[in-house]
């Protein structure tokens, strides 16, 4: 898990078209389509992957591996770390998603590279939470009051990122698209009381227009990557690397993944996996990895199958600045430290108040700059927060009654993503263009003693969030955002 000493700081109108879609026959075997489905008028995609691992050849220089401990540094590469993108276009707007596999990408880091790409109607980066890839955040160094960033290296991510969305737009071809999702609680294990688990695996597929090929998949998922665990050194994407070759391999064509819902704490760790030959596979292990990513790629056949055609236009893009309060205290010795890097703005209440602190400014006032977005793509909306949401907070569970140890029993319940996010077919980005850590519904913060659930002790995720008003803030923006005030 994440250190416990610093934990990390990651300091438009709408227009949904009205279209019913046919009921076509499910895909054949493999996932091909058995029907054709609609096209969208002037839809268009692209793809890319470029690779973004860091060099290990500068003895002076370690590459230091985020997630866990302080001084992991990485001894070789078992598998890149990759940018993934995908672009769609339809008439003059362009959209770009890209998901790099790294812990998590601060929103300065992303304001950089909307600057090289502004012909651009929206762009999006979002991590995919891997704790077996570089350090991007600061707090994995060498010691907790060093950071583990290396400017040159996030420079370089800069421009690949950059690189890869000018080379997805290069293969911009026609499209339909086909929409499946099929729930794996068997992949899913939730560290944190109350367990409420997020296991829908949503799957798009992209194919050329009367064409059975595919063109290209994108593929979210709700957890984290961190099952090769904390004694590691080998960069790797996790089991994200296995779900993405076996996808590849299996449907010839590019793929995306996004991660989605990860508080909670949704893991791989502690999932039961068996070999093909019925042997319990262990956490921190090779074969546990690659077996996880092949489930979740047979996972994805299935949700291929049921697939149907949607459609992904007209593109109507929903995005909201706003500031929230960082009440952390280790996120302000991590400020102070210089290890975490991240401009300060004043809280005043209003998220809507952008007004930038300094360093006179009191710690009990200091906030930080972050954005919620909605892309609305036809029959398609696609919520984006800006870290480790709680799926308490995104499928309207958060618990009732109030447990008797909360610290804030009293507080209202945050009104809930996919409820304000409507469409008929719904999908989550997280850690989408930053990463603020857990999002935890107010009622269930639970620091002081007496502690939830009977407990000697208090859960983990405090100590990681911003703060606890984050997840109050957060949902009432986007909830204001998605009713148009």
């Amino acid at each position: 898990m994440l250190s416990k000493l610093l934990g990390w700081l990651l300091a438009g109108g709408i227009l949904i078209a009205a279209i019913g879609w046919g009921q076509s026959p499910a895909p054949a075997a493999g996932g091909s389509a058995a029907a054709p489905a609609p096209v969208d008028e002037g839809l268009e995609v692209g793809f890319d992957a470029t690779d973004i691992t860091p060099p290990l050849n500068d003895a002076k220089k370690p590459v230091y591996l985020a997630g866990f401990g302080h001084n992991r540094k990485a001894t070789g590469v078992n598998d890149p770390i990759m940018a993934r993108t995908v672009v769609l276009r339809a008439g003059d707007k362009k959209i770009a998603m890209v998901s790099i596999d790294v812990v998590g990408y601060f929103h300065g880091e992303v304001e950089q590279v909307r600057a090289r790409l502004a012909d651009f109607h929206y762009v999006l980066v979002s991590s995919t939470h891997n704790h077996e890839g570089p350090d991007t955040l600061g707090l994995w160094g060498p010691s907790p009051v060093i950071s583990g960033v290396d400017p040159a290296y996030m420079a370089l991510v800069r421009e690949r990122i950059v690189a890869s969305v000018r080379a997805a737009e290069k293969t911009f071809a026609p499209a339909q698209v086909r929409f499946g999702t099929v729930k794996v609680p068997e992949l899913l294990h939730d560290t944190r009381q109350p367990i409420v688990l997020h296991d829908d695996l949503v799957v798009l597929r992209f194919n050329a227009p009367g064409k059975e090929e595919p063109a290209g998949l994108v593929v979210q998922w709700n957890c984290h990557p961190e099952t090769m665990d904390d004694k590691n050194t080998q960069l790797t994407a996790d089991y994200v690397y296995y779900t993405v070759d076996y996808l590849r391999q299996k449907y010839r064509c590019p793929v995306v993944y996004l991660t989605g819902t990860v508080g909670g704490l949704l893991t791989s760790l502690h999932v039961p996996i068996k070999s093909p030959e019925g042997v319990e596979l262990k956490d921190g292990t090779w074969e546990k990895t690659e077996r996880y990513g092949r489930l979740l790629g047979e996972a994805c056949d299935r949700a291929l199958m049921r697939a149907e055609p949607i459609r992904l236009t007209p593109f109507e893009v929903r995005r909201r600045e706003f500031t929230v309060p960082m009440t952390n205290p280790l996120y302000h010795l991590g400020r102070k430290l210089g290890v975490l890097q991240r401009d300060i703005y004043v809280w005043t209440g209003n998220p809507a108040d952008l007004r930038q602190g300094d360093s006179k400014t009191p710690e009990d006032q200091m906030a930080v700059r972050t954005e919620v977005s909605a892309l609305l793509l036809g029959d398609l909306h696609i919520a984006c927060i800006p870290g480790e949401i709680y799926p308490e907070l995104v499928l309207d569970r958060i618990q009732e009654p109030v447990d008797p140890g909360a610290d804030f029993p009293d507080a209202p319940k945050e009104p809930a993503i996919y409820p304000h996010l409507g469409g008929r077919r719904q999908m989550i980005i997280g850690l989408a263009n930053d990463q603020l850590g857990y999002i935890i519904p107010k009622r269930q913060w639970d620091e002081k003693p007496p502690f939830c659930y009977g407990r000697a002790k208090k859960q983990y995720g405090e100590e990681n969030s911003i703060g606890c008003d984050a997840a109050p803030v957060i949902c009432g923006v986007f909830k204001e955002m998605m009713a148009g005030r």
